[in-house]
């Protein structure tokens, strides 16, 4: 993998780059739907590409090692083949649906996680070792460290022993990564991630630390999680001073669109979140004139597209009104529409904040665009 810096905004820290892959090349910043269980839902592969404009999706360690399973993995070729989808992959650790699953009983020490599977109740153990090579079975281009996502609230002291072995493990998997080879002809690499929660010294301790691993993208993880969006900001910011420049930033599970363009501002590259997808089904639309909540009964006789400043087929093509029947009568279709939508606006925003980075605008463009994008229709 190889990350090259094109352009810097002269009234922020935004920057504008790509990553090339053995799957080609992805141009930062980047927005990454979000695949768990090898599928964004709802959506087909044909549409991430043609309609979305997707450039890399994410897969989910935890959901695709339970089901179908590394066997079934393996024999069809990795995530790429099994899916049918030919550009970058990357794929979450585990480490925050270990994270969601307190309360189940699992267990977190030394040598790693034990957790019962909420398909059926299964006893199973991830370590860093073995989280390398279900990631390097499953195939993905960018592989994330495993590591411990605290919650929030936090107290200093656990978030500090929690950070401290998040990065005892990230030794580890350093260690099995390099001595394992990439699956399926293509190169796979590792992003490690900056833990600490919301305590600024942590935070500049662990940025440190995965800064001094030298791999070749680097992650902030553990925000997003319940604190302020300030808190959020500030911490980011931390992060990404210390963050070697020469290489990507990739901020986990965030966020807003507003959440996104600030830590873009903030100089982040790559962005992951469900909330385009999870809102989409229940109804809440984004647009580039502001956040529409399509059950409402103002948009009952709406037969303006759902978005024409927006571009795309089913932002153009399909009315509100018609969106809303599927909606309301829980036709899967209105879901389908409503996360393509969705996505696109996403890709759209991301790769619209690029091209104003280039031009040397991102932040004027930035306080215009956000007085629309926070508005409730």
């Amino acid at each position: 993998m190889k990350f090259t810096l094109q352009a810097e905004d002269p009234g922020s820290k935004a920057r504008a780059g790509f990553i090339e892959t053995d799957h080609g090349v992805i141009q930062t910043p980047i927005f990454m739907p979000v695949g768990t269980a090898g599928t964004v839902k709802a959506v087909h592969q044909r549409e991430l590409k043609e309609d979305i404009k997707a450039q890399i999706i994410l897969g989910n360690t935890y959901h695709l090692y339970l089901r179908p399973g590394l066997d079934i993995m393996e024999r069809a070729g990795g995530l790429h083949a099994f899916n049918g989808w030919d550009r970058p992959i990357l794929t979450d650790s585990g480490g925050y649906q270990v994270y969601s699953l307190a309360g189940t009983g699992r267990k977190i020490n030394e040598e790693g996680v034990v957790f019962k599977s909420h398909i059926d109740g299964g006893v199973h153990t991830f370590t860093p070792e073995n989280v390398m090579d279900i990631q390097r079975t499953i195939g993905a281009d960018i592989i994330m460290a495993f590591d411990e996502c605290t919650p929030y609230p936090c107290d200093f002291t656990y978030a500090r022993k929690s950070m401290e072995m998040t990065h005892r493990w990230l030794t580890r998997c350093c260690a099995r990564f390099d001595s394992t080879q990439p699956r399926y002809g293509h190169s796979q690499t590792l992003f490690p991630i900056v833990q600490g929660s919301v305590y600024k010294d942590l935070r500049v301790q662990s940025a440190e630390f995965i800064a001094s691993c030298e791999r070749e993208g680097n992650a902030i993880g553990g925000l997003s999680v319940g604190e302020p969006a300030e808190i959020m900001y500030e911490l980011t910011e931390v992060v990404c001073d210390i963050l070697p420049k020469d290489k990507p930033r990739y901020l986990m599970g965030v966020g807003t669109p507003s959440n996104i363009l600030e830590c873009i501002a903030l100089g982040v590259d790559m962005f992951d979140c469900v909330m385009p997808t999870r809102n989409a089904r229940n109804g809440m639309i984004f647009t580039t004139e502001g956040i529409v909540n399509i059950r409402n009964e103002k948009w009952k006789d709406d037969f303006s597209p759902i978005d024409a400043g927006l571009g795309g087929y089913v932002s153009t093509f399909y009315s509100k009104a018609y969106l809303r029947h599927l909606v309301k009568s829980n036709e899967m279709l209105g879901a389908q529409i409503a996360s393509v939508h969705n996505l696109t606006f996403y890709l759209w925003l991301v790769n619209t904040a690029r091209e104003k980075i280039i031009e040397g605008n991102f932040l004027s463009w930035k306080r215009e665009v956000e007085k629309k994008l926070n508005q409730r229709l």
